[in-house]
C-alpha cells in the first residue's frame, strides 16, 4: 500500500535542483508542493549572487525546465557564457518560479521544521508505507502548519550549516564570541561588504573553490586599496584542489580559478600557509589574534578579520523522525559515499547517479542536490537535474527511465586516488599522493611551478609548459626533464 495518489509530493526548497524537481513532477503529470524558507525561489544562491560559477548556462539550466519556460517565449541565455548567482535567480529561476504551472504550488517564507510519517514516529512500523508523509512548517508570520505528501524530496541545500573552521569539525576556542569578525562562505568583499575589507589583513581559511573566489576577490580589491592584506590558509598540505585541474579542466572557468589563485600565490599579492590548523581566535583591539598550529610549530597571526569557506553540512535535525541510512563519515547514503568520499578520492567528476543510490529505508523519501553530498564537496547543479531526474521517474513509475543515465559530467583534470603512491617520475619530479612534486609543493616558491606550468601546449619534444618556454627563449630547457622519465607528462598522476 502507498499513499493516496490524490496527494502532492512534497519538495523541500526552490533553488536550482528543487524547482528542477518541481518541473520534473509537472512533465510527468504529478502535483507538487515546493516549500522555500526565503522570500523568493533561489534565495540561497542570492546570497552568493556576486559569485561568477565556473560552469556555463548549457550546464546549469534543467531539460524540463527549458521545456516549461520555452513554452511560455522565455530565451535561453548564451550557452558558453559563464553567469553570476545573481543572473541564474533573475533569468532563469525566477521565471521558473513564476511559471503558472508552478507559482500557485510554491510557498515562499516557509521554514520546514520537521517531517514525519502521519501519526507513526520512527520507531512505528506497522502500516507505515500506507501513511503520508507530514511536513510541518512555519509561516512568514510565524504560525505552524502540517501538510500532507504522498512522498518527499528533500532538496533544501545546505547553506544554513556552514563548517566551522576546527580541523576536528568543531568551532575552534573564541570562534563562536568573535563572530562579529568572521565570515562564512563568499562574502561580497568588492561589492556590499567592501567596508569591512578594504585596507585589512584578511584570514581566508580553506581549499576549495570559494576560498579560491574569496582569495580573488580580496586581490581584486587589492587595486583600489593597496593596504589590503591577504593570508591564506589551507588546512590540509599541498595544492591539489586549488589547482582545479588547470588546462586539463573541461570547464575551462573552473581551471582558471585554480591557475590564476597560484599566479596571485607567485605574484605575492597574498601569503599561502598550508596546512594550517587553527586553535584558538581572540578579540585584540579592532582586530583579531589567531594562534595556529603549522608542521608541528606555532604560528601567530593578526588580522581584522577572518573569512572561513570551509564548506558545508547538512542539517538533518528537521529529518529525525525517518528512517534514513547514511554513510557514517560522509553522510551520504552507503551506495553514494564511496563515489564522492574525499578520504578515497578527490575529483571533480563523479559518475551519474539516480534513484538507487539515493535511496533511503524510507520509502518513498529522497535527498536530492548538495544536500544529497552530506559533507562532500564537488557538487554540480547538472548532477542534481540527474538526479531529480532519476526520482522522478521512480515516484511516476516508470522504472526504467529511473535507471537510465541522460548525464555526461565535464571531467575537472584533477582525481587524486587515495593508496600507494605511484612509482613513476613525472618531468616535475617523483609522483607522490597523486601528484608530481611541484603540484603537492606547500611553498609559494613551489607553487609558482604548478606542476611546471602543466602539459606543452604546442611543443610535442618539450615535456611540460615550462620546458616549452625555455626551448621558445632559446634554452635548452627548464631543466626538469633530467629526471628518470623525462617523457611523461607533468598533469597530476
Amino acid at each position: 500500500m502507498t499513499p493516496s495518489k490524490t496527494l502532492p509530493i512534497a519538495v523541500l526548497g526552490a533553488g536550482p535542483v528543487g524547482l528542477a524537481a518541481a518541473a520534473r513532477l509537472v512533465e510527468r503529470g504529478l502535483e507538487p508542493l515546493v516549500f522555500e524558507r526565503g522570500a523568493q525561489a533561489g534565495a540561497s544562491v542570492a546570497e552568493w549572487g556576486h559569485v561568477r560559477v565556473f560552469s556555463p548556462w548549457r550546464h546549469n539550466i534543467d531539460e524540463a525546465s527549458r521545456a516549461l519556460l520555452e513554452a511560455e517565449g522565455w530565451r535561453e541565455p548564451d550557452p558558453d557564457a559563464l553567469p553570476t548567482g545573481a543572473e541564474i535567480v533573475r533569468d532563469y529561476l525566477a521565471p521558473l518560479a513564476a511559471h503558472p504551472a508552478i507559482a500557485p504550488r510554491l510557498k515562499t517564507r516557509a521554514t520546514v521544521l520537521a517531517v514525519t510519517r502521519q501519526d507513526r514516529s520512527k520507531l512505528h512500523s506497522d502500516g507505515r508505507e500506507a501513511v503520508p508523509f507530514v511536513v510541518v512548517w512555519r509561516d512568514a508570520e510565524g504560525r505552524t502548519h502540517r501538510s500532507l505528501a504522498r512522498a518527499l524530496i528533500d532538496a533544501s541545500g545546505t547553506c544554513t550549516r556552514p563548517n566551522p573552521i576546527g580541523r576536528d569539525g568543531l568551532a575552534v576556542e573564541g570562534e563562536v564570541e568573535n563572530r562579529a569578525r568572521i565570515a562564512y562562505g563568499i562574502p561580497d568583499v568588492k561589492g556590499a561588504a567592501r567596508a569591512d575589507y578594504a585596507g585589512r589583513h584578511i584570514l581566508v581559511v580553506g581549499a576549495g573553490h570559494s576560498a579560491i573566489n574569496v582569495a580573488l576577490d580580496l586581490v581584486g580589491l587589492q587595486e583600489d586599496s593597496p593596504r589590503t592584506r591577504i593570508t591564506w590558509a589551507t588546512r590540509g598540505g599541498g595544492v591539489g584542489r586549488l589547482l582545479g585541474g588547470g588546462l586539463n579542466d573541461q570547464l575551462p572557468g573552473r581551471g582558471q580559478l585554480g591557475l590564476a589563485a597560484v599566479e596571485a600565490v607567485r605574484s605575492g599579492r597574498l601569503s599561502l600557509l598550508s596546512p594550517l590548523a587553527v586553535r584558538r581566535i581572540e578579540a585584540r583591539g579592532d582586530g583579531l589574534a589567531v594562534s595556529a598550529e603549522r608542521n608541528g610549530a606555532e604560528v601567530a597571526l593578526e588580522v581584522d578579520r577572518i573569512v572561513v569557506a570551509t564548506g558545508f553540512r547538512p542539517d538533518l535535525d528537521p529529518l529525525r523522525e525517518l528512517r534514513l541510512s547514511l554513510d557514517p563519515s560522509v553522510e551520504a547514503t552507503p551506495a553514494l559515499a564511496p563515489l564522492i568520499d574525499p578520504n578515497l578520492h578527490s575529483c571533480g567528476t563523479v559518475r551519474p547517479h539516480g534513484v538507487d543510490e539515493l535511496a533511503h529505508p524510507e520509502p518513498g523519501f529522497y535527498i536530492v542536490g548538495v544536500k544529497s553530498y552530506g559533507r562532500a564537496p564537488t557538487f554540480l547543479m547538472a548532477t542534481g537535474y540527474e538526479q531529480v531526474r532519476s526520482v522522478v521517474a521512480e515516484l511516476a513509475g516508470d522504472s526504467v527511465a529511473a535507471r537510465q543515465v541522460h548525464l555526461v559530467l565535464p571531467e575537472t583534470g584533477v582525481c587524486k586516488v587515495a593508496g600507494p603512491a605511484p612509482a613513476a617520475a613525472s618531468c616535475c619530479g617523483p609522483a607522490e599522493e597523486g601528484y608530481c612534486a611541484a603540484a603537492r609543493s606547500e611553498v609559494a616558491a613551489d607553487v609558482t611551478d604548478a606542476c611546471c606550468g602543466g602539459p606543452a601546449r604546442e611543443n610535442a619534444e618539450a615535456c611540460c609548459a615550462a620546458d616549452e618556454d625555455a626551448k621558445a627563449g632559446g634554452m635548452a630547457g627548464c631543466g626538469c626533464a633530467s629526471t628518470a622519465n623525462a617523457d611523461a607528462s607533468c598533469a597530476p598522476a
